[in-house]
């Protein structure tokens, strides 16, 4: 017994000082590998450390990344360059057999200020347990399809038009396919609730209603040439005065073309709500002045990622939205060069607008060039 436990600290304690990287697409950083009661036991650091420049001209409010929102909640005219370093994260990782346990938290938690320390405040992203077909937890919504988000330096990218929800659920998948239910959150009423990983959600702090949790299925099809994904989304809004039933469907693709080339593209109608263009449009909102009515909304981005050799690439995008009710119209484009320095490092430049024609408003925009350095880990 004295041995196997000589044995197994030297083990870890190897595996921490070597640092070795994992062969796991993410390049994590294995820190320990060793076999317990006959099941092997691996501990990965992963994220990566991202600073950027970005200076933002125009008639809409500096942002550090731009959403579907209207900043400040009208025109201003703005000229400022932001320094930040919030977009970089660190997640660990723990296997055991079949069992895995995944938490990652980046920096855009808020707090702090530049007079002099400019500190930010962590904020969680990801943690969930997945065993064999089965995720619990917090991550990205099923009804949000990952491969057909572009590479940008935007954090993002073209949020306007796209799926884009992290949140607490269960998920079965099987194959190509997913099948979820995931935490409820009407929005438009004025009472947004407590986060679902808040301490002591109770009395107050938690929505009177929302006693059905969000329905998610999904489809992913996968082969050599790229894949496509068809999910739908069935969901109760009872805020606000109203009870109905809400539908959503997404179509989404990756398709390799020339050479290392691909084209991206998504698209999601009918009734979505907060699960399309972070912070666009509430789920519900009011009519002609009185009637209270569940939006519906049209969102979608393309983008095609060229390589011009094989450490040199760019991808232009365009993703766009616009609502039925409220008249909301807006846009985000951009184009972006990026350069691997190693394997791991990558610097970059990208220059975009973000444009919003929402009816009863003046067509506003502000462009931005933005200068990156993205080390991952």
């Amino acid at each position: 017994m004295k041995h196997t436990i000589t044995a197994l600290s030297s083990s870890i304690a190897l595996s921490l000082i070597s640092l070795s990287y994992s062969s796991s697409s993410q390049a994590a950083i294995e820190l320990a590998n060793i076999d317990i009661g006959g099941q092997k036991t691996k501990v990965e650091l992963g994220g990566y450390a991202k600073a950027d420049v970005r200076h933002v001209s125009g008639d809409i409010a500096y942002q550090d990344y731009w959403t579907g929102n209207l900043p400040q909640g009208e025109p201003i005219d703005t000229s400022h360059t932001g320094f930040n370093v919030k977009e970089s994260r660190i997640n660990l990782k723990i296997q055991h057999g079949e069992v895995i346990g995944f938490a990652e938290v980046d920096f855009y938690g808020g707090g702090g200020n530049e007079v002099v320390s400019n500190s930010s405040n962590n904020r969680l992203r990801h943690l969930y347990i997945q065993y064999q077909d089965w995720l619990v937890g917090q991550t990205w919504s099923t009804f949000m399809p990952l491969a057909a988000i572009p590479e940008t330096l935007d954090f993002g990218g073209p949020h306007v038009g796209e799926v884009f929800v992290r949140q607490t659920q269960i998920r079965y998948s099987h194959g190509g396919w997913q099948f979820a239910i995931e935490s409820p959150e009407t929005n438009g009423d004025g009472d947004t609730g407590a986060a679902s990983s808040g301490v002591g959600v109770t009395g107050a702090d938690a929505d009177k209603d929302e006693s059905i949790p969000d329905f998610v299925a999904r489809y992913n099809y996968k082969k050599s040439w790229g894949e496509l994904s068809v999910g739908a989304l069935l969901r109760k809004v009872d805020q606000g005065g109203i009870d109905e039933t809400s539908i959503a469907g997404s179509f989404s693709g990756k398709i390799n073309t020339f050479g290392n080339d691909d084209f991206r593209f998504q698209l999601t109608v009918g009734e979505p709500g907060r699960y399309t263009g972070a912070g666009f449009t509430p789920d519900i909102v009011i009519e002609d002045g009185t009637d209270v009515v569940v939006e519906k909304t049209t969102a979608y981005t393309v983008a095609y990622k060229h390589v011009w050799v094989d450490s040199w690439r760019s991808t232009l995008f365009y993703g766009g939205a616009t609502t039925d009710v409220t008249e909301k119209d807006r846009s985000h484009m951009g184009v972006n060069l990026i350069t691997n320095v190693t394997d791991d490092l990558n610097v970059g430049v990208e220059l975009g607008q973000y444009a919003i024609d929402d009816k009863n408003m003046e067509s506003i925009d502000s462009n931005y060039l933005q200068f990156s350095a993205k080390y991952t880990f």
